[in-house]
């Protein structure tokens, strides 16, 4: 799960391959389920993600692992979900500022990204649940940035 099932271990752009598969399994979600059915399904991937990003880097020994994308799958599936409904055009729009403010992390993602982080602390000194915190709370943090340019964009339109 941690590995955004299998789309992690890409050996080029993780981050950007989790999101685009996330972006499908949304596209397959909203053909089944409703709308509530989906908000409910990315409140509870959000602990049980915690847990397994936790336990993936631990086993790692990695704060935090290229491969884990969870963080970007059930913060892009927010992303989705709260600009819905949207078209294509306006998805492709979300997802390019979804992966700008996660890979660039500005302001207020580069400070989540290090609120975190465990410099210097030994694997063995390693806080994981915090780690694995760590991990989504700067994609939730750019999915909050993206939804704003969104939301503003719609505005002015």
């Amino acid at each position: 799960m941690a590995l955004g099932f299998g789309s992690g271990l890409s050996p080029v752009a993780p981050g950007t391959v989790g999101t685009l598969w996330a972006w499908v399994a949304f596209l397959a979600l909203q053909r089944w389920l409703s709308p509530a059915a989906i908000g409910w399904i990315i409140l509870a991937a959000l602990p049980v993600g915690w847990w397994a990003c936790s336990v993936t880097a631990r086993h790692m020994r990695v704060a935090d692992p290229g491969a884990i994308v969870w963080d970007e799958v059930v913060a892009f599936w927010a992303v989705l979900w709260l600009v819905t409904p949207a078209g294509f055009v306006a998805q492709a729009v979300a997802f390019a500022l979804f992966r700008y403010f996660d890979a660039a992390k500005p302001g207020p993602v580069g400070w989540a990204d290090a609120l975190f982080k465990q410099q210097g602390a030994a694997p063995g000194a390693m806080r994981w649940s915090a780690a694995g915190f760590g991990i989504l709370f700067d994609d939730l943090v750019a999915a909050f940035c993206t939804l704003l340019v969104v939301a503003l964009w719609r505005a002015v339109k």
